[in-house]
């Protein structure tokens, strides 16, 4: 049987397991708290379980070690989007045991990020997959417990956005020098915003007209080609001849006016976009533009995947939107299908007015069997 004795003003208990007895503090000067704690001990036991004290003491602040250093360590492209849902998280969960943190504390952070921050679906959804993350981590190292049920938000404000040839060229005319290759390159090739961003000099052959991406280089593990067009080639070359003459020890392709890598431009870009008169707007528009630009080129479904990066034919689909243009253009289409269409019915009249042009009643009411 366990026992329960004070230590200064704090309660602690005693209990048994193989005959081995186990000490721990109840952290509390209540008895009542302590009787909790001893009863949940010996149910534990009962149930075979041995009491983890180590799990039982894991911080928040320690998960998010563990999930910053498994970025690091595996590589991973996205850790400054990770950074910033870290970043929301702590604002609510700072200094809890993970123990604590619990299913109903998870559906609270939620109401308080859609009323109180105005936090769009999808961003909470990349946070509460942050938060699993991290417990999953610490399940796998016995840092913790239990994983709580995270359940996600469901994501109704999926974007539509894309941009026109004049929008493009407004916004890029409003953005400063050191970024138009950069929204240039995802104009037309639909590529992510920060297999861009990380693009080396070694992965371009100006030489052959290429952009070479490793599997490390993209968000699906899959290597990719992609052969420049005239512009891009002609930015590219004109990005190295600065780099060689200004930052040599540069190895981005895109670089600050100092030479730095570039890391984020939400400033810049929102007050480009306001200038342009395109508020709202954000940079994966350019994806689903390029895509929808190289289908209606004519370039075959799977080229312009192997170019943009899809994987699934579901999720390039759902890019190749239809613009107003399109549908103008379609109706136009169909006008001219169905004027066609009531020309051929009307050829048989027409030659059949021609053949009783010029006889008489009798012998057109033989020809109509009247």
């Amino acid at each position: 049987m366990g026992s329960i004795y004070k230590r200064g003003g704090i309660y602690w208990i005693k209990y048994y397991k193989n005959g081995k007895p186990y000490r721990e503090s109840a952290r509390s000067d209540r008895m009542s708290e302590a009787i909790r704690k001893l009863k949940q001990r010996e149910g534990e036991i009962a149930e075979g379980k041995t009491p983890n004290l180590r799990a039982e003491r894991t911080t928040f602040e320690e998960l998010v070690t563990l999930i910053l250093n498994d970025y690091k360590v595996n590589g991973r492209r996205s850790i400054d989007r990770l950074g910033r849902s870290i970043e929301h998280l702590k604002n609510y969960f700072s200094g809890m045991k993970a123990i604590r943190i619990a299913p109903d504390m998870i559906e609270t952070y939620k109401v308080k990020r859609i009323e109180e921050d105005n936090a769009e679906n999808a961003t909470i959804n990349r946070e509460l997959a942050a938060l699993k993350r991290m417990f999953n981590l610490g399940a796998d190292v016995g840092r913790v417990i239990h994983v709580p049920k995270i359940k996600m938000l469901r994501e109704n404000n999926r974007r539509k956005g894309f941009f026109e040839a004049d929008e493009f060229i407004a916004l890029r005319a409003a953005l400063p020098d050191y970024l138009t290759p950069i929204v240039t390159m995802a104009y037309y090739y639909g590529m992510r915003k920060q297999e861009i961003l990380g693009l080396r000099f070694d992965q371009v052959d100006l030489r052959e007209g290429e952009v070479r991406l490793e599997p490390e280089d993209t968000k699906t593990g899959e290597p990719r080609l992609i052969v420049l067009n005239d512009e891009m080639f002609s930015v590219l070359m004109a990005q190295k001849r600065n780099r060689d003459l200004k930052f040599p020890e540069c190895p981005h392709v895109f670089y600050t006016d100092k030479g730095n890598r570039i890391k984020d431009f939400r400033k810049a870009w929102d007050k480009a976009c306001k200038q342009a008169g395109l508020e709202g707007r954000i940079f994966h528009d350019f994806r689903r533009t390029a895509i929808r630009n190289m289908v209606r080129a004519g370039v075959p479904q799977h080229t312009a995947q192997q170019i943009s990066g899809h994987k699934t034919d579901s999720v390039f689909k759902r890019y190749n939107i239809i613009s107003r243009d399109d549908l103008k253009r379609a109706a136009r289409q169909i006008s001219i299908y169905h004027k066609v269409r009531a020309e051929e019915a009307l050829e048989p009249v027409r030659e059949f007015a021609k053949s009783i042009d010029g006889h008489n009643l009798g012998t057109m009411r033989e020809l109509v069997g009247t």
